[in-house]
């Protein structure tokens, strides 16, 4: 060995040859995000007779840190789906970029002069969702996956309303009512009383949809402790995709915990 300080614990280059580092080295695929840092919470969904009501908090957490209180997680589809996502925020970043290119591609790809037609040609809410569910199943198999769960909402090929969702493993599924994170425990059963089966769906009103996601919005609020008061919330029926980005939970106050008193010597 070297025992000179400056070369401790290293064989000698002269006796053993030069240090091989070539272990280090991988030819296997760039592997960008391994565990998610900054994330979102829930995103929830419901169908009713003429479309699908979707909502999610502007929320990004470091951590268990409350750090990004702007960041809007539903994202408009070429005006005829509506994609709300939960998890890594960078992974939604990169989804939107690509989605956005996707849309760009599909607008040239069918050039048309009339509106109507336009909206003919372009890929429709269960299109794009077969679509993603395919990209997160190649990421998860080449073992670099998206860390994200996306809800797609909108219309399917025959103009009736459409809402599954797909998850990092490439996991898909659709139901009346969809719930992603702890949305899953807290709001899908709130959901379930209105939209049990497609039958009961088709006989909610858009107004009482609505009700029924801020209701969840709410709990959510309260109960999740990565949620924010402020949320997006957007609506896509056959006319296309509305998104108010910063809506407001009304008469939310924690008042209640000036009353709530612990040990000690206290003056109620």
């Amino acid at each position: 060995m070297d025992h000179r300080p400056q070369a401790w614990g290293r064989p000698r280059d002269d006796v053993y040859g030069a240090y091989d580092a070539s272990y280090l080295h991988t030819s296997g695929p760039k592997q960008a995000t391994q565990s998610p840092i900054v994330t979102g919470t829930s995103v929830i969904a419901i169908k009713y007779k003429d479309g699908v009501v979707m909502a999610a908090d502007n929320l990004a957490s470091y951590g268990s840190l409350a750090r990004f209180t702007d960041t809007k997680r539903l994202r408009s589809f070429a005006d005829t789906a509506l994609v709300g996502f939960g998890g890594d925020v960078s992974d939604m970043q990169y989804l939107d970029r690509h989605l956005t290119e996707l849309a760009v591609d599909e607008a040239y790809a069918n050039p048309t002069s009339s509106p109507d037609d336009a909206a003919a040609n372009t890929l429709s809410a269960a299109n794009l969702h077969k679509y993603l569910g395919k990209l997160f199943y190649s990421r998860r198999s080449k073992f670099d996956p998206l860390w994200n769960q996306v809800l797609v909402a909108g219309l399917d090929d025959d103009g009736e309303p459409f809402l599954a969702s797909a998850d990092l493993r490439g996991t898909t599924f659709s139901s009346p009512s969809l719930a992603t994170g702890f949305g899953s425990a807290l709001a899908q059963p709130i959901m379930r009383r209105y939209a049990a089966t497609e039958e009961d769906a088709a006989q909610l009103t858009r107004e009482q949809a609505v009700d029924v996601i801020k209701e969840c919005m709410k709990v959510l609020y309260y109960r999740d402790a990565r949620s924010l008061d402020t949320y997006s919330i957007g609506v896509v029926t056959k006319e296309g995709v509305e998104i108010k980005t910063d809506e407001k939970l009304e008469q939310q106050s924690w008042a209640f915990a000036e009353r709530i008193r612990g040990y000690g010597t206290q003056t109620v």
